[in-house]
C-alpha cells in the first residue's frame, strides 16, 4: 500500500492507496494549524485501520515537501522519513502546490496561492492540464507579499488558502476555492505517475521564525 500524507498548510491530510492504480482505501483531513504533531500518527494509524492494513502492508510513502510554515512541514517530513527507514522502504517527495493545482477541475492554466504567515503568500504558476490530468509548473514556488505578485497572478483561476485570505489584493472572484492539498490527489499523483516526484526534502523558501541565540552579550566595557 502507498502511504500519503501532507503538512504544509493548516492541514493534516492523510491518505492510503493501492500503490499502483491510485485507488483510495482511506483517507482523512483536520484543519487545525497548532497540532500537526498531535494529529498526524493517530491519523496514519486510523487511516491503516480502516483499510485493514499494517505498518508493514505499506511499500511507499508519498509525502508534501511545501513550501510550508517550519514546524508544520518538519512534522511531516520527519514522520515521513522515520517511517520509510524502519519499513526499508521508498519516500517521495512532492511539492505541495503541485498536488493542489493538480486538484483543480479547471481546463485553464491555474495560479496556487498558499498562506506563508507574515502576510506573504507561496505561489506558482501552472500551464493546463495535459491528457492525463498533470499540469506542467510554469513559475514558482516563490514567496512574495500578494501585492507584490498580484500582477504575476492576475488574469489566472488562483486557488490554495492565499486566494482566499487575500482575495481582494488578488483579485480572486467569490467562489469555492480549494484551500488546502489533498493526500488522496497526493497519492494518486504518486502512483499513476501524474505528479513530479522530487527528493523528500524540506521546501522552507526561508528561514525559521525561530533562530539559534548568538551567545550571551559581554557587558564588559570595550
Amino acid at each position: 500500500m502507498l502511504l500519503a500524507f501532507d503538512t504544509s498548510s493548516a492541514a493534516v491530510t492523510v491518505a492510503l492507496a493501492d500503490p499502483t492504480s491510485g485507488e483510495i482505501a482511506a483517507s482523512s483531513t483536520t484543519v487545525d494549524a497548532l497540532r500537526h504533531g498531535e494529529l498526524l500518527a493517530p491519523a496514519i494509524a486510523a487511516a491503516l485501520e480502516k483499510a485493514g492494513c499494517t505498518p508493514r502492508d505499506l511499500t511507499r510513502i508519498a509525502v508534501g515537501v511545501g513550501p510550508g510554515p517550519f514546524t508544520g512541514l518538519r512534522v511531516g517530513l520527519v514522520t515521513a522519513r522515520t517511517m520509510a527507514d524502519v519499513l526499508g522502504i521508498e519516500v517521495a517527495g512532492v511539492c505541495s502546490l503541485d498536488v493542489l493545482a493538480r486538484q483543480s477541475s479547471l481546463s485553464l492554466p491555474v495560479a496556487v496561492a498558499t498562506d506563508a504567515r507574515r502576510k506573504e503568500i507561496y505561489w506558482a504558476l501552472y500551464d493546463g492540464p495535459a491528457a492525463d490530468g498533470s499540469r506542467r509548473r510554469l513559475e514558482g514556488p516563490a514567496v512574495d507579499r500578494p501585492a507584490e505578485v498580484a500582477h504575476v497572478l492576475s488574469g489566472l483561476p488562483v486557488i490554495g488558502r492565499g486566494a482566499v485570505l487575500y482575495a481582494d489584493v488578488l483579485g480572486v472572484a467569490d467562489a469555492e476555492v480549494v484551500e488546502y492539498p489533498s493526500a488522496e490527489v497526493l497519492a494518486t499523483g504518486v502512483a499513476t505517475g501524474t505528479l513530479e516526484v522530487v527528493a523528500p526534502d524540506p521546501l522552507y523558501l526561508r528561514r525559521p521564525d525561530v533562530t539559534m541565540s548568538g551567545g550571551p552579550k559581554s557587558v564588559l566595557p570595550n
